[in-house]
C-alpha cells in the first residue's frame, strides 16, 4: 500500500504556529513516526527532540517545492513499487511510504507489529543540496532506486517464507525492527548478505544508473572501495560469524570516524559492506532468481558463491 504523508507535511508548513503543527502531525502518524525516529534519527522522548522538530519545521523548503513542481513523485513510487513486487514475487503485504523526514536516512525500512515498511525521504531527492534540511541533493530520478533496495529488506523481514536470521530477530522483539538491537545480535554475515540482496534488487527494479549509484556512493568513494576490495573482503570474511553493533557500524553504516574503521592500519570506505555484499550474492541471483535469493538463509546464499568458486 503506498502512504503518501507528504501532504500532511506541507499543512505543518503552511500553519501559523509550525512546531505546535508538526506535534500533531507526529502524534497523527505515530505508528510510523515514531519507529522512523527511533531508527534512523533519534529517541523522541530524549532531550534534542524538540531542537530537530523545531530546525525541521522553520527550514527551507524551496528546493523541495522547485522539485514537486516537475516530478510526480507519486507515479514514481507506485511504479517502484509495483515492479518491485513483480521482481521479488512478494507474498505479504508492505507500506510504501513517501515522507519529508527531519534529515537524516534518505530511506529505509521498518517492521511495525509484523508489518514491512519502506519509506523514502523526499528532501533528499531534490537534486540540489539543503545545508537546513540536511538534504543530500539526490537526483529525483534515483527514489525508484532506493525504494526497491528498502523494499527488498521488507519482504526479507517479513515474508512466511523467508529463512533469513533478521526475520527471526524481528519475530522474537514481537514483530518490530529495531536497528540497534538487531545490529547487536545478527551476524554480520546476515547484515552484508542483507544489504547485497537490496544492492542487487535495485538493479533489477532501477537499471541504466551509475554503478556507484546503488550503493550510495559517489564517483571516487567507488573507485576506493573497489581497490581496497581485496583487504575489504578478507577483512569481512574473518568476522562473518560475530555479531556486535560495531562490526555493522564499520562496514555499513555512514557517519563514522576514520578510527572507528582502522582495520590492521587501514581505513575501511564507509558503507563497504554494502559493495562486498553484493559481490557476495552474485552467483545465487543468476543461479536461483531474486525471489529465492531475498528469502533464502545467508548461509544457502554463501554456499552457491562458493561452490561457483570451486568449479570456475
Amino acid at each position: 500500500m503506498l502512504i503518501n504523508l507528504v501532504p500532511d507535511f506541507f499543512a505543518v508548513l503552511d500553519s501559523t504556529d509550525r512546531v505546535a503543527a508538526y506535534l500533531q502531525y507526529y502524534a497523527a502518524h505515530r505508528r510510523f513516526l515514531e519507529p522512523y525516529w527511533t531508527n534512523y534519527v533519534l529517541d523522541p522522548n530524549g532531550p534534542h527532540f524538540s531542537e530537530v522538530v523545531r530546525a525541521t519545521a522553520h527550514a527551507s523548503r524551496t528546493d523541495l517545492h522547485n522539485m514537486l513542481n516537475r516530478v510526480d513523485i507519486v507515479t514514481l513510487a507506485r511504479a517502484a513499487e509495483n515492479e518491485s513486487r513483480r521482481v521479488l514475487e512478494t507474498d505479504v503485504d508492505i507500506d510504501v511510504v513517501l515522507m519529508v523526514g527531519v534529515g537524516a536516512a534518505n530511506a529505509g525500512e521498518l517492521v511495525i507489529d509484523g508489518r514491512g515498511a519502506a519509506f523514502v525521504a523526499i528532501e533528499h531527492f531534490t537534486g540540489e543540496p539543503n545545508p537546513e534540511t540536511s538534504a543530500l541533493g539526490l537526483e529525483p530520478e534515483l527514489l525508484p532506486l532506493w525504494l526497491a533496495h528498502e523494499v527488498a529488506h521488507a519482504v526479507r523481514y517479513t515474508s512466511p517464507n523467508s529463512r533469513s536470521e533478521l526475520r527471526q530477530l524481528i519475530a522474537e522483539a514481537g514483530g518490530y525492527y529495531d536497528y540497534w538491537e538487531t545490529g547487536r545480535r545478527a551476524s554480520l554475515r546476515e547484515l552484508i548478505i542483507n544489504e547485497g540482496i537490496a544492492v542487487q534488487t535495485s538493479r533489477a527494479v532501477s537499471p541504466g544508473h551509475a554503478a556507484w549509484e546503488y550503493f550510495g556512493y559517489g564517483r571516487r568513494e567507488f573507485a576506493r572501495v573497489r581497490e581496497a576490495e581485496p583487504f575489504i573482503t578478507r577483512t569481512v570474511a574473518k568476522h562473518l560469524d560475530r555479531a556486535g553493533l560495531g562490526l555493522r557500524l564499520r562496514y555499513l553504516s555512514g557517519g563514522m570516524s576514520e578510527e572507528a574503521r582502522t582495520v590492521e592500519r587501514h581505513v575501511i570506505p564507509e558503507r563497504s559492506g554494502y559493495f562486498v555484499g553484493a559481490k557476495m550474492t552474485e552467483a545465487a541471483v543468476t543461479t536461483h532468481g531474486l525471489p529465492w535469493v531475498v528469502r533464502a538463509s545467508a548461509a544457502e546464499i554463501l554456499a552457491i558463491g562458493q561452490s561457483t568458486a570451486v568449479s570456475a
